[in-house]
């Protein structure tokens, strides 16, 4: 059974793991605690994907003292050799008396076959503590594991009266300079951004990271890696001097088979890649694209779009996550809808799991999942 000292050192790992929100994609986010006779002797974190494990990090700094040791890992060391060599062995040659992990690793290269591994070299393995907070630190990586698909947050800014836009497509701004930060963070931790092109043709939106508008120590360093930026654009209208296109990083703007040869040779020559991929009633298939993504490692996918855009990703069931900006202004009842899901009656209604409520300078930050249909 874990004890005090357990929980306080798994927490302690938790904290380092968080280091790598920005970096580690399309790896997880992995700490972990080198504990010997009530003292941490090391510690570490996983920083980058290639580079050495959270595990590998924390032996090299306890070096002999990891001999008799507990090791706290926020997931379970792995067994299989990828492009680094496998954390449970570096474990077992360092001699340590017990493993806590928080998790089972989702991987099925992976699943158990670590703590069996330790098992079976003599060492106490015991898991699941603090397993909810560890979880929640990889979302992309346990959903990609487990169906395939990427998490998907879907961010939208809104006056108190639920508006998004005034009726001519004016937005800017709703909400003031600490929610914008948030949301360059948010793009900072995703590993694709995806808009629809009437954002880019109403806004001409960059869906860029902003080293000036992060607000995060290694600013400049962070924004050196771009997200995927994807444009969903049916009929290839994008303009080919459009931000989204001639800004830094990658661009993916993805079409239908009726677009246009010539316009995407067009897009393609300014140095944007054209996918084109099923229709579904005449736009671009979201599930494909989800597929695709997740095909790319782009594990956590952070949605930008407008009410039509984001209405149909909510009614394909394809968000996992609502973050909404609130701002304390009124637009008025011509203004555009936060999404466009015409409803006939009650019984279609979504229900939401609120799971944080937090001021954001003079703005609210709401973060809701999605409930269950059930029957009634």
């Amino acid at each position: 059974m874990a004890s005090a000292i357990d929980h306080e050192m798994m927490s302690r790992a938790l904290q380092l793991a968080r280091k790598g929100l920005y970096t580690t994609m399309p790896n997880p986010r992995v700490g972990c605690v080198i504990m010997k006779d009530g003292e941490i002797v090391g510690e570490g974190f996983h920083e980058r994907s290639g580079e050495s494990h959270a595990e590998v990090h924390a032996l090299n700094m306890a070096g002999d003292k990891a001999e008799g040791a507990t090791a706290y890992v926020t997931l379970e060391p792995c067994s299989h050799f990828g492009r680094t060599p496998p954390c449970a062995e570096a474990l077992i040659k360092a001699k340590v008396e017990r493993v806590v992990a928080a998790m089972e690793d989702p991987n099925p290269l992976v699943s158990g076959r670590g703590m069996n591994r330790l098992r079976d070299a003599g060492i106490l393995v015991e898991s699941g503590v603090l397993e909810a907070q560890a979880k929640a630190l990889n979302p992309g990586f346990i959903k990609k594991m487990v169906s395939g698909q990427p998490y998907v947050r879907l961010k939208l800014a809104m006056s108190l009266d639920g508006r998004t836009a005034m009726e001519s497509g004016e937005s800017q701004w709703i909400t003031g300079p600490a929610a914008r930060s948030e949301v360059q963070q948010l793009r900072a931790q995703s590993g694709a951004v995806i808009t629809g092109v009437g954002s880019i043709l109403q806004d001409n939106s960059s869906l860029t990271v902003r080293a000036e508008e992060l607000g995060l120590p290694d600013a400049e360093k962070l924004a050196r890696k771009q997200p995927l930026r994807v444009v969903l654009d049916s009929f290839l209208k994008t303009p080919v001097d459009a931000n989204v296109v001639t800004g830094p990083g990658k661009v993916l703007i993805v079409c239908t088979d009726q677009a246009e040869q010539n316009r995407q040779a067009e897009l393609e020559a300014a140095g944007a890649e054209v996918l084109r991929l099923p229709s579904n009633a005449g736009q671009v298939d979201l599930q494909a694209l989800m597929s695709e993504l997740a095909r790319r490692d782009c594990l956590e996918v952070l949605l930008e779009t407008g009410a039509t855009l984001a209405g149909a990703a909510v009614k394909e069931g394809l968000v996992d996550e609502l973050i909404v900006f609130m701002a304390p202004v009124l637009m008025g009842s011509a203004a555009r809808p936060l999404l466009t899901m015409p409803f006939q009656s009650m019984s279609e209604k979504l229900d939401l799991n609120i799971t944080d409520i937090r001021a954001i300078g003079g703005d609210w930050k709401v973060t809701a999942t999605f409930k269950e249909k059930t029957d009634n």
